[in-house]
Formats: C-alpha cells, structure tokens, sequence
C-alpha cells in the first residue's frame, strides 16, 4: 500500500446542510436549536469523573522505548499504528480510502474522549482538536453518542448511559470484542463481565468472517437526521482481525475523480479483504475522520472536519 500524502489540516467544524435546513424554518427554530446545536452538559469534567468511577485498571504494558514515528508508523515496542491509502477504481469511480492496522500491548490501550471532556448531548469538537487534547497520536471519530440519548455508554471502564436501543459493539478488557445486542442486557452486566467501551451505531457489517445479510436495509435511528445510511457514503468503520489485532477503515466519499463513497455492502467488502472476523459501521458522513501524528489524512467530505463528539484513540 502506498506512502500518504497528507493534506494541510483543517479543524473546521460545519454544520450539515440539513441541520440548517431545520433551523431555516420559522416554527421549528427554537426545538431544532435545542435538539441540535445547544449543549446539554450531564457531566462537566469527565477525567475526574473516570478517576472516581473506573472499574478497570488501564495497563499501556512494558515497553522498552519511547514509542516512535516512522514514517507512516507509530510503535513502542509492543504496540503499534500503520496507517495507508488504498485507492481503486478511476474516474467517477474512484474509491479512495484510509487503513489502520492496530496490535496493541493490552486492550485498554484503546481509549475513548469526549469533546471538551464532558458528556451529554450536542457537546462537539473536532476529532483532531479531541485527539490532541488528549495526547493521541492516533485517532478516529467514533459513534456520535451525541447526537441521540439512547444507547449503551461504557467507555474507559466507566457507564456513561444505559437505554438500550440497537445493535452494539463491546470491546473487553481481555482484549475480544463482540456484537451484541442491546436491549437483552444492561451495562451494569457489560461492565460485569469486563467491557471496556462500547459503541452504539452500526450495524455490524460482517460477522464470522462474512457480510452480514441486510445491512442495506438498516436504519440506526428512527429520529431526525440520521436514520438512513444507504447508498455511496464516506465511511468509518473498525474490522477485528484477532485479540487485540484491529483495524480501522475511513472511506473518503462525495468527491468526484477522488472518491465517490462505499455502500455498507462494499464496505464489509474492504474488511473482510483487510481479515477482519467481525467489524462494525461507526458514525460515517462528514464525521469520517482519520488521525495520525498530528495530521488529518483523509479528506473529509464537507471540505474540513465536521465537530464530533467522542473518538477512539491510541495515546503517545
């Protein structure tokens, strides 16, 4: 796979072209301003918050060295990030995208943020602005909690919200990771049985090995504003390869000569060629947004990064 260019970062949040649709209509000013763009703040500094409540101890294992950058590879000894750029196809079709290949030392090297530090609802930032105050040399946008007030929220070992709702994605401690769903069990049980986080979007997109039948005709919310996820999209997505062996796919999109975007079909495709036994659809769209050594390397689709509200991360 070849070497990255990586372009100027642009920490632009936009808003999407149907939020200000919502917010152009008279009577529905004040609902959508507080629905979408108002923060609700449920907890205000959300690393005093894990300190207190953290059931699990992170272990970010033995390494003998500093970890390093070479070129488009981080590593420490023990855990280590290659990221590259896939492009195929040309013309109008042209689908690029970006790879991470991910071995880490233990599972909770893994860690989720929060924009701001805080949690709760339409609280967003970018996700460089997120990985770098949190010291990441590796990063993507994770599951937009965010934007809903349903779901199962564990993350760094600490429960965040417990409405049940969809299909979710538990990473343990011991370093598995499993599909599961939702409303047949709580996260006092996940939390019990060693999840580290969890995210809450989708759908699961290949399992054992294979694509998942359809997940064309999925729909993750029945709310305003994203419950359809058909068609050419930019994607992210995170595939499980082995314990503690992942990988994570940004699909560029709605750019054309550059890349058009992947179905979910086509994406479960790129995953099942990169190896991956399970993987599972995260927050796609403008929110599509590689992290690595303090640089954006993929192009989101709005021209600039669009605010988020949680990433995934690998620390320095």
């Amino acid at each position: 796979m070849p070497h990255i260019t990586r372009p100027r970062r642009v920490r632009t949040a936009l808003l999407s072209g149907g939020l200000a649709l919502a917010l152009a209509v008279g009577g529905a000013t004040a609902w959508a301003a507080d629905r979408f763009l108002i923060e609700h703040v449920e907890i205000s500094d959300v690393s005093a918050y894990e300190a207190e409540n953290s059931t699990a101890t992170p272990t970010t294992g033995s390494a003998s060295t500093a970890g390093t950058v070479d070129g488009d590879t981080y590593s420490d000894g023990e855990t280590s990030v290659t990221v590259s750029q896939v492009v195929t196809g040309s013309g109008d079709d042209t689908l690029t995208y970006y790879v991470a290949d991910v071995v880490l030392a233990d599972a909770t090297r893994l860690r989720s943020a929060f924009a701001k530090d805080q949690f709760g609802e339409n609280i967003t930032e970018t996700t460089s602005g997120i990985a770098e105050d949190n010291d990441a040399v590796f990063a993507i946008n994770g599951d937009y909690y965010g934007f809903r007030d349903t779901g199962i929220v564990i993350r760094n070992g600490v429960v965040y919200r417990d409405s049940p709702a969809r299909t979710g994605l538990a990473f343990y401690a011991d370093g598995t990771v499993r599909v599961y769903d939702e409303t047949t069990t709580s996260a006092d049980e996940l939390l019990a049985d060693g999840v580290w986080n969890t995210l809450s979007f989708g759908p699961a997109i290949v399992e054992d090995g294979a694509t998942v039948d359809g997940i064309e005709d999925v729909e993750v919310d029945t709310n305003v504003g994203n419950h359809s996820i058909q068609g050419e999209q930019p994607r992210t997505a995170v595939g499980v390869i082995d314990d503690n062996h992942l990988v994570f796919v940004v699909v560029d999109g709605r750019a054309d000569g550059y890349s058009r975007g992947a179905t979910l079909t086509e994406l479960a495709d790129i995953m099942t060629g990169l190896g991956a036994e399970t993987a599972y659809n995260l927050d796609g769209g403008g929110s599509s947004t590689m992290y690595f050594d303090g640089d954006v390397v993929n192009q989101p689709s709005n021209g600039g990064e669009r605010g988020t509200s949680d990433i995934l991360y690998i620390g320095e």
